[in-house]
């Protein structure tokens, strides 16, 4: 179990974990949190286990959840802002990594937009730029309803949207650890503080090198808000995953695991930097293939390689095909 350490935050106090070696990474998981209850759920602790090998994970719970302080505690956006840089100030992480999934995405975004001299590279998972987009505006305040009135019967409502092809025993495990994470009034009102966050006009102020993880078929969040979250952070890269499931220690989390450490310990480059998947369909782009062509050759989903596509035109900074096609004629007259 982590050694747990407690700091005072504008938010109230808060509990957080350091563990492992090399670099600071700080992590949010998202809506409500549990440093060790946490540990146990799905493939959870094996995920912030691994990444330990390489950095020094940095998590704590947010103000009113697990083991923080639940009296007297601050639950906005900017609170829980301000929590998260307090506990990278307890660490003494003058600059760092940030790892956020789902609304903790839209956080570690925020992070990034507002201080970017403390913020190395970026990686958000399952996140939009928006709440209100996550579902209607009548269904958003019916689950935030249910989950103040009812908390047992909110998260049931909740569950199919967080993990898909979940067995009995394994939804069981989860619905423990979110229940003993935080009451129903700091849930939903966490909740309700989620749908209410636009941080659109705040993306395009983002520095850091940026990688917007998404799940192509995930059911909490769909793939299309990742999209927009990618489309407006300059020189971002979106990575389509396989799956459906909303949490990333669900499922494959091993491609999430891949896609988070491959991105993170990619060395910094000062030009435009393509992967070697990305390399590939820019030489396809170049022989005249379209998206749906490209596709079929690299046997992926079409809205892979069309995400494809736009990452190299996001990183190249161009607009047509035309002129993919001329960066890598340029590229081959160098060799």
């Amino acid at each position: 179990m982590p050694r747990i350490r407690y700091c005072a935050t504008p938010a109230g106090r808060v509990a957080y974990s350091a563990v492992g070696a090399g670099p600071a990474l700080l992590c949010d998981s998202g809506w409500i949190t549990h440093l060790r209850g946490q540990l146990e759920v799905f493939a959870f602790g094996g995920f912030i286990g691994r990444l330990a090998e390489r950095f020094t994970v940095i998590r704590y719970d947010k103000p009113g959840c697990g083991l923080s302080d639940r009296d007297g505690i601050d639950l906005s956006f900017d609170g829980q802002v301000a929590a998260a840089l307090a506990v990278a100030d307890a660490v003494g992480a003058g600059r760092f990594r940030l790892f956020g999934a789902s609304q903790g995405g839209q956080l570690a975004a925020a992070i990034a937009a507002r201080y970017p001299d403390r913020v190395e590279a970026l990686v958000v998972y399952g996140t939009c730029a928006s709440g209100e987009d996550l579902a209607p505006a009548e269904v958003r305040d019916s689950v935030v309803a249910l989950v103040r009135a009812h908390w047992g019967l909110g998260w049931k409502a909740l569950t199919r949207a967080f993990v898909t092809d979940a067995t009995a025993e394994e939804v069981e495990v989860l619905n423990r650890a979110i229940r003993a994470s935080a009451s129903a009034a700091v849930a939903a009102r966490l909740l309700e503080v989620y749908y209410d966050t636009d941080i659109r006009a705040l993306l395009p102020a983002i520095r850091a090198r940026t990688a917007v993880l998404h799940r192509e078929a995930d059911q909490g969040t769909r793939f299309e808000l990742g999209r927009e979250v990618a489309a407006l952070i300059p020189g971002a890269t979106l990575i389509p995953l396989p799956g459906s499931s909303h949490l990333f220690y669900h499922g494959d989390w091993q491609a999430v695991l891949d896609a988070v450490l491959g991105f993170l310990c990619e060395p910094e480059s000062p030009g435009p930097r393509l992967t070697g998947r990305e390399l590939e369909v820019a030489g396809l782009v170049a022989e005249g293939l379209t998206n749906q062509a490209i596709a079929r050759r690299l046997s992926v989903a079409p809205r892979t390689a069309e995400a494809h596509v736009e990452n190299i035109r996001r990183k190249l900074q161009v607009r047509s095909r035309a002129q993919i096609a001329a960066w890598v004629t340029e590229q081959r007259l160098r060799r």
